[in-house]
Order: C-alpha cells, then sequence, then structure tokens
C-alpha cells in the first residue's frame, strides 16, 4: 500500500516543484520558453495516453478476439465527452485568453486561471488511480513498475506545468506566494482523483480497459483543445514547441517501454 500512496503523490510533487519556481525567478516565462514547455507536457501525455493506457485497455480485451477494440474505442469516446461536458459546465480561463469559458459567474480572472488548469489536472489524477487500481488486482497487463512510470512521466510534465501556470499568475498581479499556493492548489486534484479511483476499484476492475482508455481520451482532450493551441498561438512562428512535443514524447515512450 504505501507504493500506492507515494505512486499517486509523485505527481503532486511534480506540479509544487514547479509552481516554486514563481518564488525564484525575477522575470516571467519568455513567450518561447512557454512554447517549449507547452510541446514538452503535449508529448509526455500523448505518449502516456497510448503506452500506459490505450494499449493496456486493447491487451486487457484480448478474450474479445477482433472486437477487442470495442472497449479502448467506448472508454475513449466517453472520455472525450466527460471533458467536453467539464469544459461548459465549469467556469475556467485559459492563458493568453481574454475571454472566459464555460458559465457566466463572479469569479476572479485569477480563480478562474487556476480552474483551467485544475480541469486539466482531472484526467492525469484519474489516470494513475486506474492504472493503480489495476495492479491492486493484479491485471497481468499492469505491473507496479508500468504504474510507477505512468506517475513519474505525468510528474516530470507537471514540472513545467506547475510552473506555466503559477508565473503567469504573478504577472497578473497575484503575489508570488499566492501564486505559488495557486499553483501548488491546481495540482491536489491529482492524488485525490487517484485516491477516490483506488477506492471504488472493487467497481472499476470489471470495466479496467473502458476506465484505461477513459483516462486517455480525458488527457488527449486536454492536449488538443488545451495545449497545443497554447503551444502554437502567437504571430511569431517558432518550431520549439514541436521540438520539445518530441522530446517530451521519446522520453515517455522510453521510460514505458525500458521500465514499464
Amino acid at each position: 500500500m504505501i507504493e500506492v500512496i507515494e505512486g499517486v503523490l509523485i505527481p503532486f510533487i511534480g506540479t509544487t516543484f514547479g509552481a516554486c519556481f514563481v518564488l525564484f525567478m525575477k522575470k516571467n516565462l519568455s513567450t518561447l520558453v512557454e512554447k517549449a514547455l507547452n510541446g514538452f507536457a503535449v508529448g509526455v501525455m500523448v505518449a502516456a495516453s497510448i503506452w500506459s493506457l490505450i494499449i493496456p485497455a486493447i491487451e486487457q480485451s484480448q478474450y474479445m478476439g477482433k472486437l477487442s477494440f470495442i472497449p479502448a474505442t467506448v472508454g475513449f469516446w466517453i472520455g472525450i465527452l466527460f471533458l467536453l461536458m467539464l469544459d461548459h459546465i465549469i467556469p475556467h480561463l485559459h492563458q493568453h485568453s481574454e475571454e472566459a469559458e464555460g458559465p457566466k459567474s463572479n469569479f476572479s480572472r485569477t480563480t478562474k486561471m487556476v480552474l483551467a488548469v485544475t480541469l486539466h489536472n482531472i484526467p492525469e489524477g484519474m489516470a494513475v488511480g486506474v492504472v493503480y487500481a489495476g495492479w491492486l488486482a493484479d491485471s497481468s497487463q499492469i505491473s507496479i513498475m508500468s504504474a510507477l512510470v505512468l506517475s513519474i512521466g505525468i510528474a516530470i510534465q507537471n514540472i513545467p506545468e506547475g510552473a506555466v501556470i503559477s508565473m503567469p499568475l504573478h504577472a497578473n498581479g497575484v503575489s508570488k506566494k499566492k501564486a505559488f499556493i495557486y499553483g501548488t492548489l491546481s495540482g491536489a486534484v491529482e492524488p485525490i482523483g487517484a485516491i477516490i479511483t483506488i477506492i471504488l476499484s472493487g467497481i472499476i476492475i470489471p470495466v479496467l480497459p473502458y476506465l484505461l482508455s477513459f483516462a486517455a481520451g480525458a488527457m488527449l482532450y486536454v492536449v488538443v483543445e488545451e495545449l497545443i493551441p497554447e503551444m502554437t498561438e502567437g504571430s511569431d512562428h517558432s518550431n520549439m514547441g514541436t521540438l520539445f512535443f518530441a522530446v517530451g514524447f521519446t522520453l515517455m515512450m522510453v521510460l514505458d517501454v525500458a521500465l514499464g
């Protein structure tokens, strides 16, 4: 059980570490650096979705023969639609955007920015929880090492993510201390989501392939709806985001295949 507690906390530690950059850096992140960090996060999340979630979901459905793609497909689409629903019912504000999304509210700009990142972190916490629930159920396709690799991979991409949320908050007038706290709290949903998922493992295990692909669909929704636009926006064209996407993708792929 200690391994599970450590595993669900690792991504949160990554977010906290990234958020603390605001306490020590005097200047805001340049647009080029933000694009590179977002590209890296996209690469890690895409690779994690494929190797840690979708492929295990298909492998766990091998008994269905040529129809083994069905649980992965159904779960993937439910994940997409679930995040689409949250996107419409939670008021939030993406970086470099002046118009908030979701229902109208009296929330401050800062709160909406934090909610945008929190929304982003929900599927990551669920992904970690589902994988650890599968390991606890002695799933042959999920080892403790593969679960740990997913946690480490998400933690690695959470480091720049923590910086990318805390530093713009400071740039918008929030004190460094509050920006650090908000950045840290935005990642708190990950261990909470993971623990809830594990607690519900008795219900989860029979539909594990669906939930693995559900987490993948939710993560890829965030990638396409939020991170890729942030990686490519702006009048100055740059390949930096694309190059760091390749770095993040390669790193997560190597970790998963070599250690998982």
